[in-house]
């Protein structure tokens, strides 16, 4: 199972594994305070990208189409892997920092990765 949840919201027993997918740390939070188990800023968009993109509403559906590129990029297959066998063994929750909850990278990669798993039988 795959969650979502902002970093900025408390940490519970029923997130499973917390792992934040911002290529930068979110501002304003210590470390602790976080509760993550892994931080995969390989897998958040590329600097390029998060910067065109800037949380605006209008460019919403490009940008899910460019970030879904960038994760098919080779480079990103070990980590997909990875986060596919834990979301077949237990709860993971992918933690973001943006305010928007509903148009975030978070929500790409997790379509992403639920479309991956429906793929995969």
């Amino acid at each position: 199972m795959i969650k979502l949840k902002r970093v900025y919201d408390d940490p519970s027993s029923a997130d499973g594994e917390r792992l934040l997918v911002d290529r930068l740390w979110p501002r304003g939070l210590k470390k602790e305070a976080a509760d993550l188990d892994d931080w995969l800023k390989d897998l958040a968009p590329s600097d390029e990208l998060r910067k065109w993109f800037a949380h605006d509403p209008e460019r919403w559906e490009e940008f899910q189409q460019r970030y879904s590129d960038e994760l098919e990029d080779p480079d990103n297959k070990s980590q997909i892997e990875a986060l596919l066998t834990k979301a077949r063994q237990g709860t993971v929750t992918l933690v973001f920092a943006a305010k928007d909850e509903e148009k975030n990278n978070a929500v790409v990669l997790k379509q992403y990765l639920e479309k991956q798993l429906g793929s995969s039988g």
